[in-house]
Order: C-alpha cells, then sequence, then structure tokens
C-alpha cells in the first residue's frame, strides 16, 4: 500500500473517530449531568468495555509481543491519552455551560502542534500556524452563531471547570504529540488493548465502590442506550480509529480534526430544527476546511530535511 493511500486511510479514521465524539459530546453531557454513574464510574465502564472487545480481538490476530521497555512507555501513554484526558473531561463538563466548554475544545490542535514541536521536531512552519489559526477563528465563528450549544443543564461556568478542561486539551495533545513513533512500532489492537488495559487497573479501586452501590434496576433504558454508544463507539471504535489516522498523519493534522466536533453539533441542530443554516455559519465551516487542507499541505520535518 503506497503512501497516498495510506495517509488516505489515516483521514477516514481521524474524521470518522472525530464526528463519533461530535455525537458523543451530546451523549455524554446527558449521561454525566445524570450523576447515575459518577465519572470515575463511567470511566471505567468504558475502559472494561473496551479492553474486553479488544483483548477478544487479539485473540483472532497474530501474535505481537510488547519489548518491555516498551510497556512503561505505553502505560504513560494511556494516562495521557485515556485516564486523565477523560476524567478531566467528565468532571469538567458537568460544571462548564456547553458554550464554554465548546470554545475551550478547539485549543487541542493548538497545544499539539507545539507539542509535537517540542518533542518529535516537527517545525512550525507559518502554512501549519496559518492553518490551525484559521480553523481556529472558523470554529469559534460558528459556536458564537449556534444558538443550541447554549446549555447543557449548567447556569454558569465554574472556573475549576474552564481548568480542567484546559487540562483534558494538554493531555490530549501530549499524547498525541509524543506518541506518534511507539503507536506506530504495533499494531493498533495490541497498542490499545494494554493501554486500556492499563486505564481500567488505574481506575477501578477508586471506582469499585461507586459503581457496587448504583441500582441498575432503577436506571432508564435510554440512559443504557447512550451509555452502549458511549462505551462502544465513542470508546472501543473511535478510540481504535485514532492510532489508525496516527500512523499516517502528523499529530497536528491528527488534532485538527477535533473541528469537527462543533461542526456536527450545529449540523445536528440545524437538522434537529434547534438552529439554522445562515452565512456565518457556511463561512465557519469553509474556514474549518481551508485550515485543515493548510495544515495536511504544509511540510513534514522529512520535506525540510530533503531540501536540505
Amino acid at each position: 500500500m503506497d503512501a497516498n493511500n495510506n495517509k488516505l486511510i489515516g483521514h477516514a479514521a481521524a474524521f470518522t473517530a472525530y464526528a463519533i465524539f461530535g455525537f458523543n459530546i451530546i451523549v455524554c453531557k446527558g449521561i454525566a449531568n445524570s450523576h447515575i454513574i459518577s465519572p470515575i464510574g463511567l470511566f471505567t465502564l468504558r475502559a472494561l468495555g473496551a479492553s474486553a472487545l479488544l483483548w477478544l480481538a487479539s485473540v483472532f490476530m497474530p501474535k505481537e509481543k510488547i519489548d518491555r521497555a516498551d510497556f512503561c512507555k505505553i502505560f504513560i501513554a494511556s494516562m495521557l491519552g485515556l485516564f486523565l484526558t477523560q476524567m478531566t473531561f467528565l468532571v469538567g463538563i458537568t460544571i462548564t455551560t456547553s458554550l464554554d466548554a465548546a470554545i475551550i475544545s478547539p485549543l487541542v490542535p493548538i497545544f499539539t502542534m507545539i507539542v509535537a514541536a517540542i518533542a518529535l521536531k516537527e517545525p512550525i512552519t507559518w502554512k501549519k500556524a496559518g492553518g490551525v489559526i484559521i480553523g481556529f477563528a472558523g470554529v469559534v465563528m460558528l459556536i458564537l452563531n449556534s444558538v443550541s450549544l447554549g446549555s447543557n443543564g449548567v447556569s454558569e461556568t465554574k472556573p475549576m471547570g474552564v481548568v480542567l478542561l484546559i487540562f483534558n486539551n494538554v493531555f490530549f495533545a501530549m499524547y498525541l504529540g509524543i506518541f506518534r513513533p511507539l503507536i506506530a512500532k504495533y499494531s493498533v489492537v495490541t497498542f490499545m488493548k494494554w493501554m486500556f488495559l492499563f486505564s481500567l487497573l488505574v481506575s477501578l479501586p477508586f471506582s469499585v465502590t461507586d459503581l457496587a452501590s448504583v441500582n441498575y434496576s432503577t436506571i432508564p433504558t435510554n440512559y443504557y442506550l447512550e451509555l452502549s454508544y458511549l462505551i462502544i463507539m465513542a470508546t472501543f471504535v473511535a478510540y481504535f480509529l485514532i492510532p489508525v489516522g496516527q500512523k499516517s498523519l502528523r499529530p497536528t493534522v491528527v488534532s485538527l480534526y477535533t473541528y469537527l466536533q462543533p461542526l456536527i453539533a450545529a449540523v445536528m441542530s440545524i437538522y434537529l430544527g434547534m438552529d439554522s443554516l445562515n452565512w456565518q455559519k457556511m463561512v465557519a465551516a469553509i474556514l474549518v476546511v481551508v485550515g485543515v487542507i493548510m495544515v495536511n499541505k504544509s511540510k513534514a520535518k522529512s520535506d525540510l530535511i530533503k531540501t536540505e
């Protein structure tokens, strides 16, 4: 398979993963704000479900041995990419309005660009920086013109909510920006099954009491449906696809797909009659697309080495 096909698969994987995350913003807010299961309990259920599915899938695949020195790296990756990222998000959205949460989320590509420049020596070119800024401007413009993002059951944003969501972005940016070489070394199933297992083992001692105290017989059916989407689609499928994108795309390109999340929220709102299409939203969508194209076309570290 040539490099162009690999990149096409990478773009498709990143697009699908963040599209799933876009729908998950709506689903996850309802689950988190219902307080039926605590944030740490929700994370443990996600990690448990994804671990079970990934380890089951690995039975039908060729066995792959992890180098002993890499287990520590995978553990750190699981903390940054899964445990800390999800915990700060699940707690942060319960004390942050939808509008403020949506404005903070597009910071991921900016943080990722900086982390990749430090960790992987990926150059910050004018084209790459311009693409990130243009995409960011498009997302902010979209958010400020989308009435459906104004409430999630939270009347005001608490400072701690902002801090948690910023840390959420920083942790995930560090994961995207640092661990691409490690991800490229192993198959997606092998890498992710250990990621989720480590996260599950860390979260379990803090959540077992909460999960044991839940009266599962009184939980409504729609909650179970939303929880199933959270575990299967927004955890197992989405987190399986992100490393597929990371194998062939640069960290900043992958992170730029986070801009899909408010776009999807706006499209769903328009479809459901909660919002309307106007020229501002059309311009915002164009800016996001232009930003993605600019970052994708910017020179990578390998390109600059070839020209030296």
